[in-house]
């Protein structure tokens, strides 16, 4: 008994140091659905961003306190996160997918539903919400999302431009460039829809501008450009751009099973082969928002 009370302590007092080195900190209560340990643990390292944020959970009465530095984030931006990792809380919903991916014991009841098809993070129903706030909030926030990718697509771009010309120095140049247009976006900045696909996308993003910088093997460096090409078409799909981007096709590449890449241009300049053949592909999709 004396051990277990000692331990108590311990966990209080090391809880107590975490939440005294966020500075400018705010503490909230907020409902967040879970049923056990496993889901206390999830719940709070979700919510865990060093000297930024940090939070207790209780199983029982499903409240956490949130703690985090009112100057750098938002008591949204850690629910969000904590809905990302599959638990429905005050102001979100989790994704389906991450619901589904809870270990059994995990799995709440989940008295606010999504519907089985929707897989972006939705925002939990108020009965005071004003529809037409809502709709303007979510406008601005696909608008921000959109200012901060700008310098993703905009290297994106020049990358492709580079491999057009078959030049593998100036690709390794502009693939770090968007290696550090990546890790410059700010996540929690981000509107809900984009939000979650960048999560996802994130990790392959800047996996293959790596690969791409590292070398200046004009060949591999296209290899990596096709699944770059892929997931940057993804996260595309669910950005505000300010002119038409096209989605565009090469069936020759890949060994014959074909690639795809974006471009600005409407007219074909293949990034696999450049002056080789240059105009082999099609557009097969217009991006247009």
């Amino acid at each position: 008994m004396k051990s277990f009370i000692l331990l108590a302590f311990a966990a209080l007092f090391t809880n107590n140091i975490a939440f005294a080195q966020i500075d400018n900190s705010v503490t909230v209560s907020a409902k967040i659905y879970g049923n056990c340990g496993m889901c206390k643990n999830s719940i709070e390292k979700a919510a865990d961003k060093k000297k930024i944020s940090k939070a207790i959970w209780d199983k029982d009465t499903k409240l956490a306190n949130i703690t985090y530095n009112s100057t750098k984030t938002s008591l949204d931006a850690v629910l969000k996160d904590i809905a990302l990792a599959g638990y429905d809380n005050q102001s979100f919903l989790a994704p389906d997918d991450a619901y589904n991916k809870l270990p059994e014991c995990c799995k709440y009841k989940r008295e606010n539903k999504q519907p089985a098809v929707a897989q972006t993070l939705q925002p939990a129903p108020s009965s005071h919400e004003n529809h037409e706030e809502h709709n303007q909030s979510k406008q601005d926030n696909t608008i921000k999302s959109t200012n901060q990718l700008t310098a993703v697509f905009d290297s994106y771009f020049t990358l492709k431009d580079a491999l057009v010309k078959t030049d593998g120095n100036q690709a390794s140049v502009k693939a770090k460039e968007l290696k550090t247009a990546i890790e410059a976006v700010k996540m929690d900045k981000l509107g809900m829809d984009v939000h979650t696909v960048w999560m996802k996308l994130v990790n392959g993003l800047t996996e293959d501008a790596e690969h791409i910088n590292e070398t200046k093997d004009i060949a591999h460096q296209r290899d990596h450009f096709m699944r770059l090409s892929k997931n940057m078409y993804e996260l595309m799909k669910v950005s505000k751009t300010s002119a038409p981007v096209y989605y565009q096709f090469c069936p020759m590449a890949n060994n014959g099973k074909g690639a795809n890449w974006l471009s600005r241009e409407a007219g074909i300049k293949n990034p696999y082969y450049g002056a080789q053949m240059l105009t082999c592909g099609k557009t097969v999709e217009t991006i247009q928002q």
